[in-house]
């Protein structure tokens, strides 16, 4: 890894295309990834929430990470998802993205267990960081308590921080408490603590504060207009373009993301395979795609490059 050059701006976590037997289909994987790049995301937050990363196995994750990086994929631009409930998979999944130079790891608490305190969570994350024994390592800690159920607080970051401040570098908000977001800001963002936004709802008013992007799962099919807004946070359009991804948001996300997300690449694609999401997960029922693609085209919405 290398902290000469922190990642910032719009990163996707990028869904997981997969094949009739549910195994990862890289190919498909390397293309996403490639045309993400191509339309604005600075770097890839390769398995994430909206990645089914938890259906994942480390061996599956690695080798995906792997084709990345073999493709020509910059390193630089990946912030892979490397949290796990098992701590040696969090070890083995943090060493083997540090060792291909990943730009950092973003780094999802151990989320089976409930009402773990905060020296457990530090132990999770010192374990870590100290196994894998780079001083490269970027950390960058993953809150999203509704779907987790375990937090991350405002003095569990401090003690991180202050016990390897070259190692954690900032942290994705998905709790959707813009409180939150705006108290890591208002206390962090000054120390060169990272603060992203868990969705483009708030990247306006995270990047007025301090912030450094968003981490956004619509970032998989809006990534321009998303990027755009980055790009233009301080001039008068802004609050008007973040209007306009805002909206698209709400749109999509009053569907099942993971499935949503994936009907809309397979729609704009020309490829059905993407459809495909790995059990317990179900496709969108053909009713929900057909209305969601309809109020989706009739924004004007739109992949550019994507099908071809």
């Amino acid at each position: 890894m290398s902290t000469s050059t922190r990642l910032e701006g719009v990163l996707a976590p990028v869904v997981t295309p997969f094949k009739p037997d549910y195994a990862p289909e890289a190919s498909r994987f390397v293309k996403h990834c490639q045309w993400l790049l191509d339309s604005g995301c600075a770097g890839l937050a390769v398995f994430g929430t909206n990645s089914e990363a938890n259906s994942l196995s480390v061996n599956e994750k690695t080798a995906l990470l792997d084709a990345l990086v073999g493709s020509g994929v910059p390193a630089q631009t990946l912030m892979p998802g490397t949290g796990a409930s098992s701590l040696t998979d969090a070890i083995t999944m943090t060493a083997h993205a540090a060792k291909l130079g990943c730009g950092g790891v973003l780094m999802l608490p151990p989320f089976f267990y409930k009402g773990v305190s905060d020296e457990g969570l530090f132990r999770y994350y010192s374990t870590v960081i100290e196994t894998v024994a780079s001083d490269a390592l970027q950390v960058y800690l993953y809150h999203i308590p509704p779907v987790s159920q375990v937090g991350i607080s405002l003095k569990l970051v401090e003690r991180l921080l202050k016990a390897y401040p070259k190692n954690i570098a900032g942290l994705k908000d998905s709790s959707g408490d813009w409180s939150n977001t705006k108290a890591l800001l208002d206390e962090f963002s000054k120390s060169g603590f990272d603060v992203f936004a868990g969705s483009e709802v708030f990247l306006l008013e995270n990047m007025r504060h301090g912030g450094k992007g968003c981490i956004t799962a619509t970032g998989n099919v809006n990534p321009g207009a998303i990027a755009n807004v980055y790009r233009n946070w301080q001039t008068a359009e802004a609050d008007a373009l973040q209007q306009g991804i805002t909206s698209t948001r709400e749109l999509v996300q009053k569907y099942s993301m993971i499935p949503a997300l994936k009907a809309i690449i397979a729609d704009f694609s020309g490829d059905s395979a993407w459809r495909t999401v790995r059990p317990p997960l179900v496709e969108l029922p053909g009713d929900q795609e057909a209305d969601m693609l309809a109020k989706l085209k009739a924004t004007g919405f739109t992949m550019p490059g994507l099908r071809a």
